[in-house]
């Protein structure tokens, strides 16, 4: 039985000390702390991160892995995810800024920043080295590329790991996760929070202002009698399509840019519920006739829905494809990431658009062609620039930056490097014609890989010393530590939302739950509210709170250590 002893424990004489003993550890570790992460623990899931609680206890009891080849695939697996997470956040990362989002990115900024106090003021208060108290704020607020950064910010300044980082996280972690929701019901508490009420207010003050919408109206401006469709758009400066013209002798037609209209024509209108009214009191009176009285007026007539999914139609404005004058359909809405865009002649295209076209079969099959409208397409991976992606990343992420007052360079890392470069990539590569399309469950693969891969190389690499640390060495302090770093900022900026800027509670939960870029927490937010407020709140703060946590980690380092 040494062979089997061998495989698990490795043997540098042994062909199981090699790689499958490598691969055999990694492979377990995962596996079990996948199957760990699906059980509830007081209703919550801690997912992914029991990775790395696992990667701890195997490594305690003696099943490690060799130290350099823990560090490439804990490094390689950090770029795999850092990158992922820029290709998904980066198309809404400049436009999560706009309107009600600079509010929530305020608050989400200000969590961030009473942390890294709380941490620092940790720090000189417990004479705690400041690489367990960035461990410690990395598990707290549960964010793992922080983690990730902080560590390789401190190999690149001393040349060596510092595993109380990954003791730190490992440590505050799950009080972290429960910190948050705690928050949220203390929050709740403390205003006298009735969901009731909060639903009605949320009815009074819903803000559908960027959904597409289609309204029937009937032509009755005089001065408008003989324009065109293009001089009308010119003269009221909204943004809004017609799709169809119904002529007063019945006779019904696909609207295009020289198309006129005459007094006494109903037109189906397609705009923003807060251009609606403005454009139904301009062109004359909305009247009550549904989509499907439409469809029947004329059943050469339909509407499709086609995906872009040609290459060289990435980043092509519409005005460029000429449909209406060419082909004589009607482009209505542009569906991108679940969102409907009003379509316009400057709006660019992007690989996996959905777009929604109204004319005869025989044309619209013709465009069908033309777009591409094949899932084949978009199932195959566009690999090049993922990788050339990752090589500008770590050539950006390897630049020093000198900073006056920091003895010690800067620079991005391997973390900081590749998410900068993705989200710029994702965001304008399609202005260049890149290609940047992954599909979800594409981009979730490759995250999902890249985490795991990094959490058990740190567990791993933890392990060994982690029992010791929290038993003898006071590690049990740093649970209430991590506590405080997790609900003093979220209590106060929660307090001062929800009393001065009278946030509303759904999404003051996806604000705590972005602000902490915490999935479970999230879960537990959706499952409590019974709508999509939180999720929306979330998504509005945690591309800037991604990459802030990432950011301050490192400052904590190269600023303190």
């Amino acid at each position: 039985m040494e062979w089997f002893h061998n495989l698990f424990f490795g043997n540098s004489s042994f062909w199981g000390g090699g790689v499958a003993h490598s691969v055999l550890i990694l492979a377990l570790v995962i596996a079990l702390g996948i199957a760990l992460g699906k059980l509830k623990i007081g209703g919550i899931r801690l997912g992914v991160t029991w990775i790395l609680f696992v990667g701890i206890a195997f490594s305690h009891f003696g099943m490690q892995l060799n130290e350099h080849l823990v560090h490439f695939v804990k490094e390689f697996g950090l770029i795999l995810f850092v990158y992922s997470i820029g290709l998904q956040v980066g198309p809404s990362f400049f436009s999560s800024f706009k309107k009600g989002g600079v509010k929530l990115n305020m608050l989400a900024t200000a969590i961030v920043f009473l942390g890294v106090i709380a941490a620092y003021i940790v720090h000189l208060a417990t004479g705690l080295h400041i690489t367990t108290v960035v461990g410690i704020l990395s598990g707290a607020v549960t964010n793992t590329p922080g983690l990730g950064a902080a560590q390789q910010a401190y190999a690149d300044m001393t040349g060596i790991d510092a595993p109380d980082i990954a003791t730190g996280y490992a440590v505050a972690y799950p009080l972290g996760v429960i910190g948050i929701i705690l928050s949220m019901l203390f929050i709740r508490w403390i205003f006298r929070i009735r969901f009731d009420e909060e639903n009605k207010i949320l009815s009074s003050r819903e803000d559908n202002s960027r959904q597409a919408v289609r309204v029937s109206v009937e032509v009755k401006n005089q001065f408008l009698d003989g324009k065109t469709v293009l001089q009308i758009k010119r003269l009221i400066n909204r943004q809004f399509v017609i799709s169809r013209v119904l002529r007063s002798d019945g006779h019904i037609e696909i609207a295009n840019a020289q198309t006129p209209l005459r007094v006494g024509d109903k037109v189906m209108v397609v705009t923003t519920a807060d251009n609606a009214e403005l454009v139904e009191d301009f062109l004359g009176e909305k009247i009550d006739m549904e989509m499907q009285e439409w469809e029947k007026l004329d059943n050469q007539l339909i509407t499709r829905r086609i995906m872009i999914t040609k290459s060289k139609l990435n980043g092509k404005y519409i005005g460029e494809l000429k449909l209406r004058s060419g082909y004589g359909v009607n482009m209505t809405r542009v569906n991108r990431a679940g969102v409907d865009l009003i379509p316009n002649h400057n709006l660019q295209l992007q690989m996996g658009d959905r777009v929604t076209v109204v004319g005869s079969e025989a044309a619209i099959n013709a465009v069908s062609k033309i777009l591409g409208n094949s899932m084949r397409r978009l199932n195959e991976p566009n690999l090049i620039p993922i990788f050339v992606g990752i090589v500008l990343g770590v050539l950006l992420g390897s630049i020093p930056i000198a900073f006056p007052g920091i003895p010690q360079p800067v620079k991005l890392g391997l973390a900081g490097g590749p998410l900068v470069v993705s989200i710029l990539i994702s965001r304008f590569g399609p202005h260049y014609k890149l290609v940047t399309y992954t599909t979800m469950s594409a981009n979730l693969m490759l995250r999902e890989i890249g985490i795991a891969l990094f959490l058990a190389c740190v567990g791993l690499g933890a392990g060994e010393g982690f029992v010791h640390t929290v038993l003898y060495e006071n590690g049990y302090h740093w649970i209430g530590y991590g506590f405080l770093i997790t609900v003093l900022p979220l209590l106060i900026v929660g307090i001062v939302a929800r009393k001065f800027y009278k946030l509303n509670f759904y999404t003051l939960m996806g604000l705590f739950a972005g602000s902490m870029t915490d999935p479970p927490a999230l879960a537990y937010s959706n499952e409590t509210a019974g709508n999509d407020m939180p999720s929306v709140g979330y998504a509005t703060v945690y591309p800037l709170t991604m990459f802030l946590r990432i950011l301050t980690a490192q400052m904590l380092i190269l600023c303190v250590a």
